[in-house]
């Protein structure tokens, strides 16, 4: 079997639910037999009450919050969480936050990692269940970068640009920078000669690098990791300015939960998995330290500058 044929059979198996292909790595290989319906083992399983009562597999929301749409996360992540559930885990994967948030808030999703400003938006209709540590903190910061051989230093050398958005319900990839303009009275669409959303910070760092945009707003934690990983792609971008640090992008529940039981074990195996083998490979790869439990207070910032232009009367 030729290797399109290969990539076709795998996408209809997980059945749209991600959409890049494996690679012959034996890591992903058996990852993806979780995600096309193989067998779970028991080993590690953290079991609630009430949990195998539930018929339908548990549906864990994912954006791209989190620094790629790499099926080898998608799968492993599937992985850890059925087996430590001892239950199916069903990944769902939206391109935009917005499809993601409004499956959480209508209850199609047991949980899902969100950005913290719809977080802040809709926070009295949902539960913060862990937030990711990175560097040791449970924060990151939000980038503003330009074209590497530009000699811009602030946003105020980035009037009549052509601006790269990461998503409109984006706290680094959007409110920071709207709230910067805010603060000198401007608005994106005043500031720059044209703005353009690229639903993935990764496509905001491609659009900046490529000229396609002459600056973009990008989640810090992405900008950094891909330093790392890919800075063959980082190599023609800079940083002109770091916003405070702000609550890194949580795991939240809908505040009434359709399976309580489903989102206290999902909790549990969350903020477990730095003690997790396979947990560990995750976090790796990620480049983050573990989960953690937090209050709600850890996302003030941003309800702040949520706020501030909302009251404005431009939220």
């Amino acid at each position: 079997m030729g290797k399109m044929q290969k990539r076709s059979r795998l996408k209809r198996k997980v059945d749209a639910c991600f959409d890049v292909a494996a690679t012959s790595n034996p890591t992903r290989r058996s990852a993806m037999k979780v995600v096309a319906g193989g067998g779970l083992s028991l080993a590690g399983a953290v079991v609630m009450p009430g949990l195998l009562r539930a018929k339908s597999p548990i549906a864990f929301g994912l954006t791209p919050v989190f620094l790629d749409s790499d099926m080898e996360i998608m799968a492993l992540l599937t992985q850890y969480f059925s087996e430590r559930l001892n239950h199916p885990v069903q990944p769902v994967k939206r391109r935009t936050y917005q499809e993601i948030t409004t499956m959480l808030l209508s209850g199609q999703l047991d949980a899902a990692w969100v950005c913290g400003f719809p977080f802040v938006q809709y926070r009295e209709r949902l539960s913060l269940l862990a937030v990711p540590l990175y560097r040791g903190r449970p924060l990151y910061q939000s980038y503003l970068i330009v074209e590497r051989s530009r000699k811009a230093t602030d946003v105020t050398d980035l009037r009549g640009d052509v601006h790269a958005f990461s998503d409109p319900n984006s706290n680094s990839g959007y409110l920071v920078t709207r709230h910067l303009l805010w603060q000198m009275k401007e608005t994106p669409e005043s500031y720059f000669d044209r703005t353009l959303f690229t639903y993935g910070h990764r496509n905001v760092i491609r659009a900046v690098s490529s000229g396609l945009a002459n600056s973009g707003s990008v989640d810090g934690y992405v900008w950094d990791v891909m330093k790392e990983t890919e800075d063959s792609l980082i190599a023609g971008t800079q940083v002109i300015r770091k916003s405070e640090f702000l609550g890194f992008p949580p795991i939240a529940s809908n505040a009434q939960p359709r399976n309580p039981a489903a989102t206290k074990a999902l909790t549990k195996a969350l903020l477990d998995m730095a003690g997790d083998p396979l947990g560990r490979q995750i976090l790796g790869i990620l480049r983050l330290d573990g989960f953690v439990e937090r209050d709600v207070s850890l996302f003030d910032g941003i309800a702040k500058k949520y706020s501030a232009i909302r009251q404005d009367g431009n939220g």
